[in-house]
């Protein structure tokens, strides 16, 4: 159970720096002009997301799905707290996969929004963090 823990905090700290880092690129390649940078940005982009962010989100759902069967699926009935936890993670989620959408706009040149826009979009994933943390941690209800 410890295990399923800790692998579980580890692959979610992977998978939320790579939500906080992939549309901070998405800033700076949507700012970039010359073909060089592009370039390098595609590639940063693509690593990125398969390499780091999505195996932290996928093996974050399967630690923490580790978790709930460990302790037994009945510990949890009624806790309300979780469901509402299971919703922002639904919703990071829907997140993820628009990232992976955005991307492919980058990958073939059809990105037409501003680097402002991205700049707010990189603020998402904070909002479900703290949302998520206060839920498993203080278990407001």
């Amino acid at each position: 159970m410890l295990w399923f823990k800790a692998l579980h905090l580890i692959s979610m700290v992977t998978w939320f720096a790579g939500l906080f880092y992939l549309p901070r690129l998405f800033v700076y390649h949507a700012m970039s002009d010359d073909q060089t940078s592009i370039d390098r940005f595609k590639v940063m982009e693509r690593k990125l997301f398969y390499g780091i962010t999505t195996p932290g989100a996928i093996l974050t759902l399967i630690f923490g799905i580790g978790i709930l069967f460990s302790t037994g699926l009945s510990a949890y009935s009624g806790q309300l707290w979780l469901h509402v936890k299971f919703f922002f993670i639904f919703l990071l989620l829907i997140y993820h996969v628009y990232c992976w959408f955005l991307l492919q706009d980058f990958k073939y040149d059809r990105n037409k929004r501003s680097h402002i826009w991205y700049r707010w979009f990189n603020e998402i994933p904070v909002l479900f963090l703290v949302a998520i943390i206060i839920l498993a941690v203080v278990r407001p209800f």
